[in-house]
């Protein structure tokens, strides 16, 4: 009975033979590692996210008058509302470190390299919205944090020369931070981003899918095969994969919960201290300052203290935070290496991805810290390792001596 209805709705909609493509006979290659559990879980969080939001939504008033009350609501008296809101800025942090660990394992392994270079830039979509979703879900609540923040962040549109202040207007849709800025933000939280990422996830699930996944040796699997066209050194991702990904997920869950309950401020890195308090216009944090996995980019922001050209410091160190998201897309044409992972590679672009993830964690500390003269010229130097990595990428990728690529994945 099953078996006829089903075939009744294949013969309709391929449903059956699109499970078994993306999903129960997808090829994985075998030697797939930890750094591969990233993707998985940020499907998982990206549920998480989606129900406790809505579950938010519920309770929430978008205005300038109501909206750190309805949060005081939602916490006090909504039943259960508390766990449901520590639950999505819980999630909100989970999101942005998944995505690091997922962009940097494929920075290791060359994963932006031929054939997968338009699933890069998919990705790296993916990454701009999260910044978007992160950015006007961080005014919602409407603190003191959540107020400041938003207008540094906007007022950078400002300092773009001829037509910035009419731009800014128009991004805040008054001439101060107010009730109608909240709003456009919460239009822009809860309809416009949430679709526009989950299509993009959709298509990069698809790209990759199409192209194949990489491995931790950058070799092709699809080159042996056997007498059924299936590559060699690969298996079906269920139940194999499956049942790894869901055993990391259960331990995910753990370190989450642990935070969600015990520890759901962070230390003040998951929901700042001030931010408890609300909107003030007339009253300045003594030191404003972004989530923390913004923190790298407010660092570049605040480098730049020095005008050139004719053009603001203000602008320049709105030019530099822009450049260095927007440089990740630039990865698959500027690595000229004829090897893709990092096992393989020459001594130079091991030591540059190094200096990246030191610059990196350094820029994010900077960030989060009050600024001094000595921490404005460190963060001027590791902004300048940082993008080291990238611009010089093209001569040391190029050049460096690589070490002999396998035919075939190993097991190590």
């Amino acid at each position: 009975m099953v078996t006829k209805i089903m075939s009744w709705f294949d013969e309709r909609l391929p449903i059956t033979a699109t499970i078994e493509r993306h999903l129960t006979k997808y090829p994985a290659p075998i030697n797939m590692n930890i750094w591969y559990l990233a993707g998985f879980l940020l499907i998982v969080v990206l549920v998480i996210q989606l129900i406790s939001g809505i579950w938010l939504l519920m309770s929430y008033e978008p205005t300038a008058e109501g909206a750190f009350a309805s949060i005081q609501y939602i916490m006090r008296d909504v039943e259960y509302g508390w766990m449901i809101r520590y639950m999505h800025t819980t999630g909100a942090s989970a999101f942005f470190a998944l995505i690091y660990l997922h962009m940097f394992r494929g920075m290791m392994y060359g994963s932006y390299q031929k054939p997968r270079e338009l699933l890069w830039v998919i990705g790296w979509f993916t990454y701009l919205l999260l910044c978007m979703l992160g950015f006007t879900g961080y005014v919602l609540p409407w603190g003191q944090m959540s107020f400041w923040a938003a207008q540094v962040i906007m007022s950078l549109f400002g300092s773009i020369p001829f037509f910035g202040e009419e731009l800014l207007t128009w991004i805040r849709g008054d001439y101060l931070i107010s009730g109608i800025t909240l709003n456009r933000l919460f239009a822009l939280h809860v309809v416009l981003l949430p679709l526009a990422l989950i299509v993009v996830i959709f298509v990069h699930i698809l790209a990759l899918h199409e192209v194949g996944s990489n491995n931790p040796d950058g070799v092709d699997v699809k080159k042996f095969k056997d007498e059924d066209g299936v590559p060699l050194d690969t298996k079906p991702f269920f139940p194999y994969d499956i049942v790894h990904d869901l055993y990391a997920v259960g331990v995910f869950l753990i370190f989450f919960c642990f935070i969600m309950f015990f520890y759901p401020d962070g230390g003040g890195y998951v929901i700042e201290y001030v931010n408890y308090e609300a909107a003030d216009n007339l009253k300045t944090p003594e030191h404003i300052v972004p989530s923390w996995y913004y923190t790298p980019y407010y660092a570049m922001l605040r480098a730049i203290t020095f005008p050139l050209f004719g053009l603001s410091a203000k602008f320049l160190g709105f030019v530099v935070m822009a450049a260095g998201i927007a440089i990740f897309v630039a990865l698959p044409w500027l690595d000229r290496s004829p090897v893709k992972s990092i096992r393989y590679k020459g001594v130079y672009s091991k030591f540059f991805l190094t200096l990246f993830v030191i610059s990196f964690f350094v820029l994010g500390y900077l960030g989060s810290v009050a600024p001094t003269p000595i921490r404005t010229v460190l963060a001027q130097f590791f902004t300048f390792t940082y993008f080291a990595y990238f611009l010089l990428m093209p001569i040391y990728s190029k050049y460096e001596k690589c070490n002999p690529v396998p035919d075939r994945v190993t097991l190590s």
